[in-house]
């Protein structure tokens, strides 16, 4: 009974994530980000160009409806040298499509420093995410994508100041 049991379980588990549309991929982008301070600072705050490198997994739930999660290095903060920060970071993001080659995605987006020890940036930032995808063919796609800085970047807790980080991604990518 037991074998039976687990047998029968196991063809459940397995039908279900068949039926399930599972894609993979690899996405890079082009970042245009800055820091929003608080209250406004006292010197010349430019933006930043860099770049996003980023692997990825869509789980679809259904055909219109799917879950995006990634793992992503991207280059922000602002354009002198005492204001940048590079992260790794992770958006889990929701996915609607709206058509056969557009769609819209939200969610929130965790993100680990990966430079220097001790500089005044906090190691952990959490942001929120929106953007847009159209499919160029079934497996070419490029997007756009905005994150906004839900926490403080800057670890001095003696300082009034606040940064957040504000990113503007416009990316080019593969499904697999």
């Amino acid at each position: 009974m037991k074998n039976f049991l687990l047998t029968s379980l196991l063809v459940c588990f397995t039908t279900i994530c068949l039926a399930q549309e599972v894609r993979y991929g690899v996405r890079g982008a082009l970042n245009v980000s800055n820091l929003d301070f608080d209250p406004d600072a006292n010197f010349e705050n430019q933006h930043r160009n860099g770049f996003a490198f980023a692997g990825f997994v869509d789980y679809g739930f259904t055909e219109d409806l799917a879950l995006h999660t990634e793992l992503q290095w991207s280059a922000e903060g602002g354009k002198d040298q005492s204001l940048r920060a590079d992260y790794i970071q992770m958006p889990i993001l929701l996915k609607l499509s709206t058509s056969e080659r557009l769609s819209f995605m939200a969610g929130p987006q965790v993100a680990l420093k990966t430079w220097k020890d001790n500089d005044g940036f906090s190691t952990f930032t959490f942001s929120g995410v929106v953007g847009a995808e159209y499919m160029i063919t079934d497996e070419l796609f490029v997007d756009a994508r905005f994150s906004y800085g839900v926490t403080n970047i800057l670890d001095d807790d003696t300082s009034n100041l606040e940064a957040k980080n504000h990113v503007m991604q416009f990316g080019f990518g593969i499904k697999i």
